[in-house]
């Protein structure tokens, strides 16, 4: 599978808690931070439920 990378670009400050635990368990912590992470099934639609928040570009 391809690899892409993640960057959090907002805050999870005032979002539903949910989402705050979808971020984190992307590995994701503080803006700014980056993770380089598989492209499977599972991890594009953590990503697609909190898309507002990150900036995603392929590797």
């Amino acid at each position: 599978m391809a690899q892409i990378q993640i960057k959090l670009v907002k805050s999870v400050i005032d979002r539903p808690e949910r989402q705050k635990r979808t971020v984190k368990a992307l590995g994701l912590g503080k803006i700014g931070s980056t993770k380089a992470v598989e492209n499977t099934p599972q991890v594009a639609g953590m990503i697609d439920a909190v898309k507002h928040l990150l900036e995603v570009t392929e590797l």
